[in-house]
């Protein structure tokens, strides 16, 4: 089995090597740094304590244990890994502090070279991210591994299954840190070590908003819909921006003013989003390219970095990703903030969370057009029940952070562990 995964990952390296090279015809960004994803890069001084986050939702985890690592070590160096360039590029924004790369393909040169550069004291890989050749040569370097935050579908551990040993042979190198129970019994039963499983929670629930998000939500609706009903569709994919449109249709049957702002989860979307509103004679505008959105029905957020100014801003937020079998998205960081919350179906990577805010009334699962239409309808009409189901999303949270604190227990003997003297680089 592992002869066949090396095959498997010689041949997929140089094939999604090849689709970035292509998309970077259109998106630079692609072509960043691409050095680093065959292991190559200037070396990494210190032994920094390792974050692997391979996309933007995981580098937003990574940002809470970044500012923990922070005010606990102050004098250890941090580096950030992810894989896609949406999450490289949210990566590079954490901070002077902060050492960000590109995770390379998971082949043994590759993952030699990497290591050979950072040289880190401890890896911490961030929900569920199995490579087998980057484990097995963090064993045999003697770096300290924990999957932190871990969570495993059932689904995922099925899939695990069936390459049989090779993956219970990678985990079995590491401390599992997982989110719930649930999520420690799949990791054993694919080979975690029973006695290097535990459960820590979830760092999504440790997610602080900046101090000022409220002032900024406020001053960021002031400009863009000022007196209007704001909802923000969130994390969309391909599939659901249609329902998406059509909800607004209705929204806006019984609200006319209303505005949606609607922020597609990758960027290379934005231009396929942008021609299918236009197909749809819907009025809108960029945000890219205008900075109020008082005449049009639709806000397109291309841009990175504001969906959360843009929740403070809103009446409600519909989470994406969950209409049509992503799995979801965050359902946290709108519920942070106090703001209802309307999502699809579809949880499987966050079911955890998604029961615990539908069962508390923050959240409502909706699975059409009309029914998301219908709810937004009703909360667009009553100020004071939005903010009674938020205040239930933002209790939910507050009652469930500590996660980070026991990660940072369980890893303090690793970090302070001598970092040169007790393993091999050769």
């Amino acid at each position: 089995m592992r002869a066949l995964y090396l095959l498997a990952a010689y041949l997929a390296a140089p094939l999604h090597a090849l689709m970035l090279a292509w998309r970077g015809r259109r998106d630079r960004a692609q072509w960043r740094r691409f050095g680093e994803r065959f292991g190559f890069g200037a070396p990494v001084t210190g032994a920094p304590v390792w974050i692997h986050a391979s996309s933007v939702g995981e580098v937003q985890i990574a940002a809470v244990l970044v500012k923990g690592l922070r005010e606990r070590f102050p004098a250890v160096p941090i580096l950030v890994t992810a894989f896609t360039p949406t999450g490289a590029a949210r990566a590079d924004t954490l901070g002077p502090a902060v050492t960000a790369r590109y995770l390379p393909y998971d082949l043994p040169g590759s993952v030699r070279r990497f290591l050979d550069g950072v040289r880190p004291r401890l890896a911490l890989i961030l929900e569920t991210e199995l490579w087998p050749n980057l484990y097995r040569e963090c064993r045999r370097r003697q770096v300290p591994l924990v999957i932190a935050s871990a969570r495993l579908s059932v689904r995922s551990a099925r899939r695990y299954r069936l390459f049989g040993a090779l993956f219970g042979e990678a985990l079995s190198m590491a401390t599992v840190a997982a989110q719930s129970e649930a999520d420690a019994q799949r990791f054993r039963a694919i080979g975690a070590t029973p006695g290097r499983t535990c459960v820590i929670g979830n760092l999504k629930f440790d997610f602080t908003a900046p101090g000022d998000i409220d002032a900024r939500g406020r001053k960021l609706r002031a400009s863009c819909a000022a007196g209007r009903p704001l909802w923000v569709a969130g994390s969309t994919h391909e599939g659901e921006e249609q329902a998406i449109i059509e909800a607004h249709r209705l929204v806006r049957r019984t609200h006319p003013r209303s505005l949606l702002v609607l922020a597609p989860r990758h960027p290379r979307r934005f231009p396929e989003v942008a021609t299918l509103l236009a197909s749809q004679g819907v009025n809108f505008v960029n945000r890219s390219s205008a900075t109020s959105a008082q005449a049009v029905e639709v806000l397109l957020l291309d841009t990175l970095g504001e969906l959360l100014e843009f929740y403070a801003a809103a009446d409600a937020a519909f989470v994406g990703g969950s209409l049509v079998p992503v799995g979801g998205h965050n359902l946290l960081e709108p519920a942070s903030l106090g703001r209802p919350i309307l999502t699809g179906p579809h949880q499987f990577n966050g079911e955890e969370i998604a029961r615990l805010l539908t069962e508390r009334g923050a959240a409502v699962i909706v699975r059409d057009a009309a029914e998301l239409a219908a709810r937004l309808s009703a909360w667009l009409a009553d100020a004071r029940e939005c903010e009674r189901i938020g205040a239930l999303g933002r209790a939910a949270v507050e009652e469930n952070r500590g996660a980070l604190r026991r990660l940072l227990e369980l890893i303090e003997p690793m970090i302070r562990a001598d970092a040169s003297g007790a393993r091999s680089w050769n």
